[in-house]
């Protein structure tokens, strides 16, 4: 396939969109699809110039008529944060430009440079990186904006909770009953607020799985202010289903061991932990597949419901 068929995979409109946010004498070269995201297509430019050297850039467009409606606030959002995490010792992508509403691009977009390394989402080296996802957590609820991002929005209930088959009812009934209960008084932070290990990007050195470093933390389209311990629940419970529910619970433990700071009270901690836990309930399909695509392919929709079940119980024993 030549240079110009592969950069003819991105859209006319876009394409055109996108050369003009490169430099003189740069031309997209090539079009990769990346895997792992929900809700936007994700696709790595390399951008070739007059010299024959390469720079990659990374595109991401909302195409799905669902995610379309939540584009120009998730990408207002995105740039936003891109541009405040410059001045930061928080490692995320660089802006080029952002179209939020499609006013050039087929659909609404956004590039931006590429960071080096990838994600690991298998059970070796587990030990290693979750006191890394902690202390890069940390360092995310450190960053103090001059103006913060728009405050969470929880959309579960509980009302809209899926009790998968075959769970422990009684665990369920009491955990829904925690989040029918009005949100605990908290201390705003800056949240990633998708803060799990399919946005955090690792450098592993094939014969030193124990020596692996964060080399950047992408997907800043649902930024938000709100408590830090909602961060750290949506992180617990997304390691509670990639690697079994001792993680997510060992999660909490890591992050205040790399300085973080909780909700005071076990009973305000547990309203966090168990209102993300239940959000998963609702998307456990859609949460599960690019895992599978990721090569886990054990995490069947019911493997995960069974450890989202595992998890849940745990958290409520916790009260015991």
């Amino acid at each position: 396939m030549s240079n110009h068929d592969e950069a003819a995979t991105v859209r006319p409109l876009t394409l055109a969109w996108v050369s003009r946010h490169l430099e003189a004498g740069e031309q997209v070269v090539r079009s990769e699809a990346l895997h792992g995201g929900i809700t936007a297509e994700v696709r790595r430019l390399t951008i070739g110039s007059r010299d024959g050297g390469t720079r990659d850039l990374v595109l991401r467009s909302f195409v799905d008529p669902f995610y379309v409606r939540h584009a120009e606030d998730a990408l207002h959002r995105e740039a936003a944060a891109l541009t405040l995490l410059t001045e930061s010792g928080v490692r995320a992508p660089g802006l080029v430009a952002v179209d939020p509403t499609a006013a050039h691009c087929e659909y609404p977009s956004l590039l931006m440079t590429r960071l080096t390394g990838r994600t690991v989402l298998d059970d070796e080296g587990l030990e290693t990186r979750v006191p890394l996802l902690a202390r890069q957590l940390v360092a995310i609820h450190a960053v103090r904006p001059a103006a913060y991002p728009p405050e969470y929005v929880a959309l579960t209930t509980a009302d809209t909770v899926v009790t998968p088959k075959g769970a422990d009812t009684a665990a369920w009934s009491a955990a829904i009953d925690v989040i029918r209960k009005p949100a605990p008084p908290y201390q705003a932070r800056f949240l990633h607020r998708d803060f799990q290990p399919g946005n955090v990007l690792f450098d592993v050195p094939p014969e030193r799985p124990d020596g692996a470093r964060i080399t950047g933390v992408v997907d800043w389209a649902v930024v938000s202010r709100g408590p830090a311990d909602l961060d750290v629940a949506h992180c617990s419970t997304n390691l509670a289903l990639l690697h079994g529910p001792a993680w997510g619970l060992r999660f909490t433990e890591a992050y205040e061991e790399a300085g973080g700071v909780l909700a005071a009270s076990a009973s305000e901690r547990l309203y966090w932990q168990v209102r993300d836990a239940l959000a998963s309930s609702e998307e456990v399909q859609v949460v599960s597949q690019p895992w599978r695509e990721a090569g886990r392919l054990e995490l069947t929709t019911r493997a995960v419901e069974q450890r989202l079940d595992a998890y849940v119980t745990a958290l409520m024993n916790t009260l015991s």
